[in-house]
């Protein structure tokens, strides 16, 4: 993925680290005089005035002095503390600058941004859903404003509004804003009167579709003959600005409102994994209306140091993104983690949505233990969801890891195809997770618009740190590897050739076999208002073997580091071979077999060689702990099936986390030399829970959940932990419940309060050192609570709680 281009996703060292011990709250910034002197403000408004030279200083503030602007944490000792900031929380502003109100002057009473959920301008801004009380708004469509004035508003008066962000707001970099009333703004930014009635003044607030995303402080200043006023700022007057997916002006505009409602107004969704024959499913919880979520993304940008003056371009943020929510080179949101151990930890099977882990990070500073691809992805989806970006969790099946840029799969064996290990360094993962989120792409040529892959799992770096994209998928299907971010890498993850290189007497190696269909065989995401499965292959890939298809292989692999793989390659294929796994639940017995058929019009003889061998799901294998030898006799036409029992007892000792198996299995046909070469993994099945709801769901009212789980495996599952999680029903709940004993069916109950009304989902999962990768979920129909609306605290469910649960009922097999 390196390459000699500029990279919009870093900007410079990061040498912050996280305190030795975290503190909830941030130090107040120290109080500064204003370097602005006695300059009129109305002489500030003048466009041509923010045109001087200036060092560019608005680069994110230290996270630890920033976590207040950020987070949402409210400072009441430091607010209006900066030196580029108007005022103070104690007083007015007047022209003198001594904090005298005049009498004549039009001072500033109040302000009613109208942000409550139910308000018109949340409403119409889709962020009713967001648990805060502050106004959330997107850019690029207008929202409305009450000032309240100490006199009535006359013809004469001056009125205008500014929003500010970061540091050092500067007009020239868009971090500071001046709107002034009735007289229009630049770059879309405008407020017009809409009604004048007594002390009070109606304003329609337009604001710009390229503004930078984040939150804003907001004051008023007005100019009358008496002098000039500020309103100081108040906390509770932020203003939140998100990208807009319903702006047609917006990059980010998406023109299909089921499309806008999946993507990012759905709180949850599906994942997939397993293996392409033996597809699973889970149920995440994205979460990001939560309280406490828009501020830990908005933290994320702050800890990465971007400049807030890059933070209304979609291309970077989401890069930025790709970048942070993997926890190398910046300390960012989550640790990876495949070794199998997490006991320093929580398993990433055992995550069942992304709050949990985005408050962790936002309330400590430290990287949350452990992620794998589909947390990394969930977390993502989350994010940029939240942020207002159009976002998908899609899984690839198959999905290579080119470590050589060759944009092939290369495995090698010996002279009796045997696999050189030492040599095959590139891997194929049973399934990846990223992501896919929608925006135009004015920094490529035409054409290149629509989804784009983003991916924060770190597996290779781009331009020195761990981030992927955003990469456009046209490029990809059209193996146009040229095209930034990171296209080389995406394209063989999902349309490399698998080949197969044997050693020749001389040392040399040389082409046996090229499995063309082996990568990429199946790329799905969860399907526009429903929980089905929507295959996008299509959309990543033109049909398998088509002329479009090999084109785009071969002029992708014209720009790998092996151009001519394809220009020495013998083709006698008149064996066909295929492999076949039992579906069978963890614990139980299983087959595999490999089907022979002689597709020739003469007798041919196979040597087979078959390998099992534990597999993570990263395509890592353990040690091969069952093989099998055969020679079969295949007459003209004929077709034979060769079998290999497997046992629990065999297996077992070798499961790793995912339990997934790989066989390798390798042939020869005696009479006409040609090699046969497959490697199929399939997965053994873990159980679900079963959740059933007991009662009716009602918004403020309590409500209890049944959760029933029958063990398996014939062996004690140990220190159980249970997760339950669900956005408008359950903040994270950690319940522990420990020993389960072999084939023992367990049954426990827990009480919620919903705290936001419509169709919910509540999520569960159970983790042990015996048994992970078990999930269950509920669809919960909450109505209003009887006085209307829904309620929420801002106060709880920052961290998850630790019970210890006793069983409600056990019993046997």
């Amino acid at each position: 993925m390196d390459g000699p281009r500029s990279d919009v996703g870093r900007w410079g060292g990061n040498p912050w680290q996280p305190p030795t011990t975290p503190s909830p709250e941030p130090e107040p910034e120290p109080e500064r005089r204003s370097r602005r002197g006695g300059r009129s403000f109305w002489a500030r408004c003048c466009g041509c005035c923010s045109c001087r030279n200036r060092a560019d200083d608005d680069w994110g503030p230290e996270p630890h002095r920033d976590r207040g602007s950020g987070s949402g944490r409210r400072r009441p000792d430091s607010r209006g503390s900066d030196s580029r900031r108007p005022g103070s929380r104690a007083s007015g502003v007047n022209a003198a600058g001594d904090g005298t109100i005049r009498e004549g002057m039009l001072v500033v009473t109040g302000v009613d941004l109208l942000s409550s959920r139910s308000d018109q301008n949340r409403r119409e801004h889709h962020t009713d859903e967001f648990e805060y009380d502050e106004l959330i708004i997107r850019r690029g469509q207008p929202f409305h404003v009450v000032l309240h004035f100490s006199r009535p508003y006359e013809s004469s008066d001056h009125v205008a509004l500014e929003l500010l962000i970061g540091n050092n707001p500067e007009v020239g970099k868009g971090t500071h804003v001046i709107i002034p009333v009735g007289k229009g703004g630049s770059g879309g930014w405008k407020a017009q009167v809409t009604k004048a009635s007594g002390q009070n003044l109606n304003l329609r607030v337009h604001t710009s579709p390229n503004a930078i995303i984040g939150k804003f402080q907001f004051t008023v200043r007005t100019h009358s003959e008496a002098g000039e006023f500020q309103l100081p700022f108040d906390p509770h007057n932020e203003i939140y600005i998100l990208f807009n997916p319903w702006c047609p002006e917006d990059i980010v505009y998406v023109d299909h409102e089921d499309w806008r409602q999946e993507y990012v107004l759905n709180e949850s969704g599906r994942i997939y994994y397993g293996t392409e024959a033996q597809i699973g499913e889970r149920t995440w919880n994205y979460g990001q209306f939560d309280h406490g979520v828009l501020d830990a993304c908005l933290y994320i940008l702050d800890r990465r140091g971007m400049p807030y003056g890059g933070r209304g371009d979609p291309v970077s943020v989401s890069r930025v993104i790709s970048a942070m929510v993997n926890s190398l080179d910046d300390n960012g949101v989550l640790i990876g983690n495949w070794s199998g151990d997490y006991s320093r930890g929580t398993n990433p099977s055992a995550w069942v949505g992304s709050v949990e882990i985005l408050l962790s990070y936002l309330r400590t500073g430290y990287s949350v233990p452990y992620g794998q691809c589909w947390v990394f992805a969930g977390v993502t989806t989350t994010v940029l969801r939240c942020l207002g970006l159009a976002t998908r969790t899609v899984t690839n099946f198959n999905s290579a890891h080119d470590t050589d840029t060759s944009l092939t799969m290369d495995i090698y064996f010996d002279e009796n195809m045997k696999p050189l290990e030492h040599l095959n360094h590139d891997s194929v993962w049973n399934f990846h997770v990223w992501n896919d989120c929608w925006m135009k792409r004015p920094d490529l040529p035409s054409g290149f618009d629509g989804w784009q892959v983003v991916d924060a799992t770190p597996q290779e770096t781009s331009s020195g740190i761990f981030c992927c994209g955003p990469c456009s998928v046209e490029s990809i299907k059209n193996g146009l590897v040229y095209m930034k971010y990171d296209t080389p890498f995406i394209f063989a993850e999902v349309n490399s050739d698998k080949v197969y290189w044997q050693r020749q007497d001389d040392g040399s190696f040389k082409i046996v076999y090229v499995e063309e269909k082996a990568i990429g065989t199946l790329i799905v995401t969860k399907a526009v208002g429903s929980n089905m499965r929507d295959d996008v292959t299509h959309i990543y890939k033109h049909p398998e073997g088509s002329e479009a298809e090999r084109k785009a292989v071969e002029t992708a692999a014209a720009h790998g580091s092996k151009p001519n793989v394809y220009t020495n390659r013998d083709s006698a294929e008149d064996v066909a071979m295929q492999v076949e796994a039992q579906d069978a639940v963890m614990g139980q017995d299983l087959t595999v077999s490999v089907v022979l058929t002689n597709r020739g019009s003469s007798t041919r003889t196979v040597k087979l060689h078959l390998y099992l061998s534990v597999t993570f799901y990263t395509g890592v294998t353990g040690p091969v702990f069952k093989e099998s030898k055969k020679e079969v006799v295949l007459a003209p036409g004929a077709t034979e099936r060769v079998s290999m029992p497997v046992a629990y007892k065999e297996y077992r000792p070798q499961l790793v986390d995912q339990g997934s198996m790989l066989l390798n299995v390798s042939g020869h046909v005696k009479e006409s030399g040609q090699v046969l070469a497959k490697q199929h993994t399939f997965r053994l099945r873990t159980p679900d829970l079963s959740l059933t709801l007991l009662g009716a769901a009602v918004v403020g009212q309590e409500c209890e959940v049944q959760i029933v789980f029958k063990n398996p495996l014939p062996v004690t599952l140990t220190n159980v932990v249970f997760r339950l999680e669900g956005s408008g029903l359950q903040r994270p709940k950690i319940l522990n419940v420990g020993d389960i004993g072999g084939n023992e069916t367990v049954t426990l109950h827990q009480k919620f309060v919903p705290v936001r009304p419509g169709p919910r989902q509540l999520i569960a999962s159970l983790d042990s050192p015996q048994l992970s990768q078990v999930h269950g979920v509920i669809q919960v129909d909450v109505a209003p609570a009887p006085g209307g609306g829904g309620f929420f605290s801002n106060a709880g469910g920052n961290s998850p709680s630790g019970e210890t649960i006793p069983m409600a009922s056990r019993g046997g097999a």
